[in-house]
């Protein structure tokens, strides 16, 4: 075997070299391969047409000899990925025992493929409670994958890594205190293996609103009340100038104030100017909806207007620095009603980012053959938009006013995968959402997501991947592809108990897109006994499986029948209308059976219990995203 790069290439497409390497000698040790592998410009291929967010890979091997290229350095990386994918490798999750890998001879191996993905946007943003090391694993995982972005929120992720290393909504962990400085080499980490492998790094987002005004936006946290200097800027609201809900992130600002617009864009450009290795910055107003100034200067003006103004006023300075990062812009929640009188002066410097938190996820993506109306704006009293269309009507009144790039940041694994313990519904509307983004004109994804999503299986985060490279791709060809690599043989057995776990765990229910009535409540009194009847087989192919990854799957699945029974004993209870003793007992049943994950260093990369206190809590209680 000779696996060759140019002297003194790129640091990536060494690391390239090095992985291909490494992973056709695990596959077939007496391999007689003979490939080069490099950028485009390496093997005299044109790069014109592609910008630094474009991918392009070109995989031409006869007879064990050829090259493996992209038109950039990240490129070149998942080519190398998508050729041992070729070879029968799957990555199946993060982290140790995560792959299959096949051992089979490498004989007159011949491959010709060239391809550019459906969608250039194809990327995932932190959220949950993470370890430094969870964040790297998923990281050095998406390209293998074919993924090509990560998105940092705030200027540390402070609170993402804090969630996990305080342990406070697990009682069996002792939690540790992290200091704003670590949390800030855990981010350093991060952006290096970021940089290893070229992935486009997304940045900040949140904060905009707190940090001009001397407030760390580091999170969701309570605030102590502002000073006078600080109050001037804040959002009237209820004839108070305060903290929204007592967070500073949650703040909106008094944005016709000439001052507070200046101070927002001050911060951003200098900013930029310290933190270059940012390739997209995201600027956001203040979370939450609801929430905007209601003062003699703001009242008869959208949000959006004022917004779109300082994208403006943000472009110029940035011309002006000759600095040429993109700056993404989100339609969420209030900014969803488009601006009346501002127009975006420079398409090519801004990303529209579609953000539909409150959506339903009941129902895929489509075009209805006729858009329903949009509400009126009304200030501070708005009812945020649920189903698919109200949300792509709101999407396509913004994409009259701008045509350029544009992805969806969508929320299916945030909370909703916590609502479907099968995983498996989930992950056919997540696939068809992406096959279907480019009808809605978004040229593609950043799944803000938690990232310990891969128990009881990665079947949503794999399909995601394919569909986002292909948007033609055969959802069940994949989906049979995955589960034969993730349990073997007996993978039905799997799909099987996956396939009943998502029809009679009642998603549909769980999420409030459907009432309780006597099927429900029989279909989840059915799922706990169908739980605890599959686990026979489940250990019976568990015992027999030979492959670490396969054994690790069918390991998750075992444990994975006694958290399916606890949370259809939960919610059988809700659907039956039962007390509240008697429902938060089953809650709490559930939840501490999902902390005992954490102490199992097999389980916790892949089950955030953080996040799900957080939805059992909203769903147990029928609150609101945004109440």
């Amino acid at each position: 075997m000779n696996i060759f790069c140019s002297f003194g290439a790129h640091h990536t497409v060494e690391y390239a070299r090095d992985e291909l390497e490494k992973y056709l000698l695990l596959i077939d040790e007496n391999n007689a391969l003979n490939i080069d592998v490099g950028v485009y410009s390496d093997f005299d291929m044109s790069t014109d047409g592609f910008t630094v967010l474009d991918d392009e890979i070109c995989i031409s091997i006869k007879n064990n000899e050829g090259i493996i290229a992209g038109c950039n350095e990240r490129s070149v990386l998942i080519a190398v990925y998508r050729f041992l994918t070729e070879l029968g490798c799957v990555f199946l999750r993060p982290g140790k025992d995560g792959e299959y890998i096949p051992h089979k001879s490498l004989d007159n191996v011949s491959l010709e493929i060239k391809e550019r993905p459906s969608y250039r946007h194809r990327g995932i943003c932190i959220e949950g409670a993470n370890s430094n090391e969870n964040i790297l694993d998923i990281i050095e995982w998406m390209p293998k994958v074919g993924m090509n972005a990560y998105y940092i929120q705030f200027r540390e992720a402070y609170t993402f890594y804090e969630q996990w290393y305080s342990h406070t909504n697990n009682p069996l962990i002792a939690g540790e205190k992290i200091s704003l400085d670590d949390a800030r080499v855990f981010c350093r980490n991060a952006i290096e293996a970021m940089k290893k492998r070229s992935l486009v790094f997304h940045g900040v987002g949140h904060g905009w609103t707190c940090e001009p005004l001397g407030v760390n936006g580091i999170g969701w946290y309570d605030h102590e009340e502002p000073t006078p200097e600080q109050e001037k800027y804040i959002a009237l609201v209820n004839g108070k100038r305060a903290w929204w809900g007592k967070k500073p992130l949650n703040t909106n600002l008094c944005y016709s104030n000439p001052e507070v617009r200046e101070l927002i864009i001050g911060d951003i450009v200098n900013y930029i100017k310290g933190h270059r290795d940012v390739d997209v910055l995201h600027f956001w107003l203040g979370d939450g909806a609801n929430n905007n100034c209601e003062c003699d200067g703001c009242k008869d003006t959208r949000p959006s207007d004022y917004y779109v103004m300082m994208l403006n006023e943000l472009d110029k300075r940035l011309d002006s620095e000759g600095i040429d990062t993109k700056i993404v812009f989100l339609i969420y929640v209030d900014l969803l009603w488009a601006p009346e009188i501002q127009r975006l002066n420079n398409k090519d410097r801004f990303i529209l980012m579609f953000a539909p938190i409150t959506r339903s996820y009941s129902q895929s993506y489509e075009i209805p053959q006729s858009l329903p109306e949009i509400k009126p704006y009304v200030r501070n009293k708005l009812q945020m938009p649920k189903s698919v269309g109200d949300n792509v009507a709101m999407l396509k009144s913004w994409q009259n006013q701008f045509d350029g790039d544009s992805f969806d940041y969508d929320y299916h694994l945030l909370w909703d995968h916590y609502n479907d313990p099968g995983y498996w519904k989930l992950a056919r509307i997540l696939g068809e959402d992406v096959k279907n983004l480019y009808k809605l004109g978004l040229n593609g994804l950043v799944s803000c997501q938690v990232q310990r999503v891969f128990y009881p299986t990665g079947l949503p985060m794999q399909i995601m991947a394919r569909a986002l490279w292909n948007k033609e791709c055969d959802l069940d060809f994949e989906i049979e592809r995955f589960m034969r690599a993730s349990f073997g043989e007996e993978y039905k057995v799997a799909e099987n108990f996956l396939k009943a776990m998502s029809d009679l765990c009642e998603p549909e229910y769980v999420r409030r897109d459907k009432i309780a009535d006597e099927g429900v409540v029989k279909n989840l009194s059915k799922a706990g006994e169908f739980a605890l009847s599959a686990k026979s087989d489940i250990i019976r192919c568990m015992d027999s499986c030979t492959d670490s990854a396969q054994r690790l799957s069918w390991e998750m699945l075992y444990h994975h029948t006694e958290y399916c029974k606890r949370f259809a004993e939960l919610y059988c209870e809700k659907a039956k209308g039962s007390s509240k003793d008697v429902i938060n007992e089953k809650k709490e049943a559930l939840l501490d059976y999902a902390n005992s994950f954490e102490l199992n260093e097999r389980l916790q990369p892949y089950f955030d219990t953080f996040v799900l206190d957080v939805v059992l809590k909203r769903n147990t209680t029928n609150a609101e995203l945004f109440g």
